[in-house]
């Protein structure tokens, strides 16, 4: 099979709402004659948010991938949500991207989400093309965006033009160029920055020569170093042809394909059609796959789910290339044939760069119930459906008939909502949002259970367990003192499996993170013993084992900014006070204040509901998902579903044991 000769480029379009991310995207499509005409937001006739409720609302809700083309370079653009509720979405984004471009607005400025993306792209090194859009509303701001930019995202910036006329309709971006000594010395100079041997040419007088210049920025940049800032217009197209000369000479495209090399790569979206059937978005980083090619899937096993699946491929279609051409390393295609697909499976044996999470878990839990009783199945089955495209939202099913589902924000209750309506025909009630707690280890504790071999046995297992607190971040890690080999495959799987599906309820209700389970006995009896035994045993000595270490609860937080009129300052700072907030700053004091710090993520809300009258509706709020907090005082509880293995006799009741 002939391997295409190209070059590919995944980028990803990431901005805080509003910010014109979704108008560039449609920008960038047109001026490179991918399509034919521009679309517009307000119009709902955007060729990225093409699902009815994105026409209907306006904002992006799922990423979406539009290829275009500049020379030999193939480039992928993924554009996706602007809206904090919507940050799993920008989560699997980044795990699929060559680079990115991060917009940012030329009124409103360096905004919450902005910095929370800025934090995550400087941690991934990921090559960023800055582009300030809106030069031409009334407000914008060139000298002091940069020097916002410089304050609050990263001083290592390259400003890559001006603004004539700006904040007018008649503004005209002049790009930069190296032919000219200023901007070539302006470059060199922020380049010198974090380059010792060119500082040292600077200080002998040695200008690096236009070529030598390009070089080392695209080097820089590539390598996430330095970020080069855009400045234009995605509405009049002003400043665009510039930044499409960015993607092309500054950002590296994937690295050249390997046909000898396995396939691995990444399914980051899925799309379900009106039959049922699903499409997967695979991102491949390295080897070949063509259709009709039978390949197995793998997922992390945390919420207790199958490993891996295998099937075979019945369509595969790649972005932007021709019907019959295979799928090589650094691109995207559409898949369909895998029904048990879901996002986050990984094709090959190991996740390609940072497999971790890059921004905190949902916050905020609700109960969904159906408006028609006889719905009930119905309605978890959708819910089912929607985890298939977005597994953070954690559905679990409750008893009578009501399903709880992880949320980020009321904006996605709201979106989840309208689905259920419209796509799946399911009317459901939404309880209140309440906090999403998390339980650790306080300290170590161990309990065992073996096989009574005079006859008096409940199960066929012998189980020891250890539970000690872990590092923060780690989850749920398993490890095991026993001997290697001393259980069967099965019976030992089952123990680990069933360690991490019961930590999903800790002492107090709430799932448990951030803990070490060490298997210190194991033992079976011939054919006799089973792997259901084992299922059935560990919860029991988990549970007893984690009551032997205690653990503490931890409340969910939200870092927030908000600027607000000079006069209202104490009037709001007490109403946080009295809420549980935390105060880590208050700057400004010209026009306006800034005050950051934590909230807790269930007194948010409260504060956003009376600030208006605060500070006389005056006031701009923004909050994102910041790290959890010990609760204060009398830890909150959480209904269990199931039996609890807390209870011995409840729980062997409902095994049928006793």
């Amino acid at each position: 099979m002939r391997t295409p000769q190209h070059r590919t480029l995944n980028i990803g379009i990431l901005a805080h709402v509003d910010a014109g991310k979704t108008s560039l995207t449609e920008r960038l499509l047109f001026d490179t004659g991918a399509i034919d005409r521009l679309g517009s937001v307000d119009a709902g006739s955007t060729r990225t948010d093409s699902g009815e409720l994105e026409r209907r609302r306006g904002i992006t809700i799922r990423t979406a991938v539009a290829p275009f083309t500049l020379g030999d370079l193939r480039v992928n653009l993924i554009d996706t949500p602007g809206h904090s509720d919507f940050i799993a979405e920008v989560e699997r984004a980044l795990g699929v991207l060559d680079g990115a471009v991060l917009v940012l607005s030329a009124v409103e400025g360096v905004q919450a989400q902005t910095r929370v993306l800025m934090k995550t792209l400087r941690r991934l090194r990921l090559p960023t093309l800055v582009f300030v859009n809106k030069t031409d509303r009334a407000g914008a701001r060139e000298a002091g965006l940069l020097a916002d930019v410089r304050h609050r995202l990263t001083p290592h910036i390259v400003p890559m033009g001006t603004v004539r006329d700006l904040g007018t309709p008649a503004a005209r971006t002049v790009p930069g160029s190296l032919a000219d000594p200023d901007f070539r010395d302006l470059v060199a100079e922020a380049l010198a920055e974090g380059d010792d041997a060119l500082l040292a040419d600077l200080v002998a007088g040695h200008v690096p020569t236009a070529r030598e210049l390009a070089s080392r920025l695209a080097d820089r940049t590539g390598r996430g170093l330095v970020y080069p800032v855009f400045f234009g217009s995605a509405l009049s197209g002003q400043g665009v042809d510039a930044l499409l000369d960015g993607i092309a000479s500054l950002l590296p495209p994937a690295p050249a394909p390997d046909r000898n090399a396995g396939a691995t790569g990444t399914v980051f979206a899925v799309e379900r059609g009106a039959s049922g059937e699903k499409t997967a978005y695979l991102r491949l980083f390295a080897g070949e796959l063509s259709e009709r090619e039978r390949i197995t899937l793998r997922r992390p096993e945390a919420d207790g789910t199958p490993g891996e699946h295998t099937g075979r491929i019945t369509g595969l279609k790649v972005v932007g290339a021709p019907a019959a051409e295979p799928l090589t390393a650094g691109g995207i295609a559409r898949i369909r044939g895998l029904p048990r697909v879901r996002v986050g499976d990984r094709l090959g044996p190991e996740p390609h760069g940072d497999a971790e999470p890059h921004f905190a878990p949902p916050s905020l839990e609700t109960v969904v119930r159906p408006v028609r009783p006889d719905d009930a199945a119905r309605l978890h089955s959708a819910l089912t459906a929607l985890a298939d495209q977005d597994p953070l939202i954690g559905t679990r099913a409750l008893p009578g008939g009501g399903t709880s589902v992880l949320l980020y924000g009321e904006v996605q209750k709201e979106i989840v909502a309208a689905t259920l309506s419209t796509e799946f025909g399911v009317d459901a009630l939404f309880e209140p949002s309440r906090a999403v707690y998390r339980e650790r280890p306080t300290g170590t504790g161990e309990a065992f259970e073996e096989i009574d071999r005079h006859g008096g046995h409940v199960f066929w297992a012998t189980v020891g367990l250890r539970v000690a607190p872990g590092a923060p971040g780690s989850g749920t890690v398993f490890r095991r003192d026993t001997e290697l080999g001393a259980l069967p495959l099965a019976f030992d799987r089952a123990v680990e499996e069933t360690v991490t599906r019961t930590l999903a309820q800790g002492l107090h209700g709430w799932q448990v993170t951030d803990c070490v389970v060490t298997l210190t006995r194991s033992g079976f009896i011939g054919p006799v013993s089973t792997a259901a035994d084992f299922r059935s045993l560990t919860p029991l000595v988990l549970m007893r084992a984690l009551a032997a270490a205690g653990t503490r609860v931890y409340e969910p937080c939200l870092d927030y900014e908000l600027e607000l009129p000079l006069d209202t300052l104490s009037a709001a700072t007490a109403a946080l006070a009295a809420l549980g907030a935390e105060i880590r700053d208050t700057s400004g004091g010209t026009d306006s204040w800034l005050v950051t710090g934590v909230i807790p993520a269930a007194r948010a809300a409260d504060f956003e509901r009376r600030l208006p009258a605060l500070a006389r509706g005056e006031a701009a709020w923004w909050s994102t998902p910041a790290a959890d907090r010990p609760h204060p005082g009398e830890p909150p509880a959480r209904a269990r579903t199931g039996a609890d293995p807390l209870n011995r006799a409840e729980y062997l009741r409902h095994l049928g044991r006793v």
